[in-house]
């Protein structure tokens, strides 16, 4: 096998194909317009699934990145989740207008925490039906690290019925990041359909394996590069993909 393959939840995964579960993220507040450039440099590199940037910079990654099959991704509500829901709507519609396939948005915690279900479902629904009439993604951060699992389980069901396409852990801001753990448990919580994101502390090989042979669809990472540069040149390299303790 050319690429490698690695072994997670029964199935052989090459390193080509792990590529394509990366989202390659660059969010820093100091981010600049050359390092956006050195972003889709890498993800055009190594082919990841997209690159994940903040909404002012979508236009300029969609502009590298065109015609090369690497999607953009954009954040909106970013990174604490509380801007009004009409807010998110309006970030998620200049997004995809600048040229994002997907849309990254923080659900309002500090509503959920509340018990204001009703806010939070509704701005997911928004959104959903948005970006699903324009054959556009939807993930729902849920911010793991500031709930409880009782919490996690509620948000990532009000997150799925109200139409997310993902669930996402963590936006890698908070105080902690994906655990496998959480991974885990989202995927026991969530329908076959619904997807998982892992995002915030992912660093290495060895934990974006983990975190899917956990569950985990998807990978948000600012370090896929390194974790691309672990996997092994041998021909014949193999990696069993075993989740370690969240």
């Amino acid at each position: 096998m050319p690429d490698g393959q690695a072994e997670g939840r029964g199935s052989s995964l090459t390193r080509t194909e792990l590529a394509k579960r990366i989202d390659h993220t660059l969010l820093k507040a100091t981010a600049t317009g050359p390092d956006i450039d050195q972003l889709c440099a890498e993800a055009l590199r190594f082919d990841f699934w997209s690159v994940c940037v903040a909404p002012s910079y979508v236009r300029r990654a969609a502009e590298r990145l065109e015609g090369s099959g690497v999607k953009v991704c954009a954040v909106v509500g970013f990174p604490l989740g509380f801007h009004q829901g009409s807010i998110k709507l309006a970030e998620a519609v200049t997004a995809i207008k600048g040229g994002a396939d997907e849309i990254d948005m923080v659900m309002n915690i500090g509503a959920f925490k509340s018990g204001d279900d009703d806010t939070v479902f509704n701005e997911v629904k928004n959104l959903a039906q948005f970006c699903h009439a324009n054959s556009k993604v939807l993930k729902v951060i849920i911010e793991c690290c500031y709930l409880t699992d009782d919490e996690k389980v509620k948000a990532a069901r009000l997150a799925e019925l109200a139409g997310a396409d993902y669930v996402k852990t963590s936006t890698g801001m908070g105080t902690g990041g994906a655990t496998v753990e959480d991974v885990r448990l989202l995927r026991r919580t969530l329908l076959p359909q619904t997807k998982i994101k892992a995002a915030g502390g992912i660093g290495t090989l060895e934990k974006a394996l983990s975190m899917i042979a956990a569950g985990a669809d998807r990978i948000g990472t600012s370090s896929g590069a390194k974790i691309m540069s672990e996997w092994p040149a041998t021909a014949d390299s193999r990696f069993v993909a075993r989740p370690k303790p969240g």
